[in-house]
């Protein structure tokens, strides 16, 4: 299945779990000095995501390149996360998979794509917002009471 004319997608496999972790780690680590702890994806258990289905992998001529976990609910689309290697940033990457979740969200019928970072990963918001995404409200975080969650919101064009 193709993501765009540059980037092939494909549900993750249990021999994908190792490169998940890592390029998880790698991905995240720009935030390490900002949150001054790892953000929520990085100490995830991808094991059962990949069992269930909900982690993609994203590459372009054989070399992977990005990965979405995506959960499906009834009326919408949650991004868990989205994370793009290295060698794959500021290529255009994380754009394409982002349309890809659109194109998928749409296909599957759900009306609004959902997702929730911390405040202080500005750059994130900013990305989302460029992307379409709404900021929908701020709570405080249950694990880590000094940090403030957004949520945001996308509807799913029709």
């Amino acid at each position: 299945m193709t993501a765009s004319a540059r980037l092939d997608v494909r549900q993750a496999e249990a021999s994908d779990l190792d490169w998940v972790r890592r390029t998880t780690t790698e991905a995240y680590a720009i935030y390490l000095p900002v949150l001054g702890y790892p953000p929520v994806p990085v100490d995830e258990d991808y094991g059962p995501r990949i069992g269930r289905g909900e982690v993609f992998v994203f590459s372009r001529a054989g070399a992977d390149l990005g990965l979405m976990v995506v959960e499906e609910h009834d009326r919408h689309l949650e991004l868990f996360s989205i994370a793009v290697a290295p060698a794959g940033q500021s290529g255009g990457v994380g754009r394409a998979m982002l349309q890809w979740l659109d194109a998928r969200a749409k296909a599957l019928g759900k009306a609004e794509i959902r997702l929730y970072t911390n405040a202080r990963m500005e750059r994130n918001i900013a990305i989302y917002t460029r992307f379409g995404y709404r900021e929908t409200g701020r709570r405080a975080n249950p694990k880590r009471p000094q940090f403030t969650i957004v949520d945001m919101v996308k509807p799913v064009a029709t």
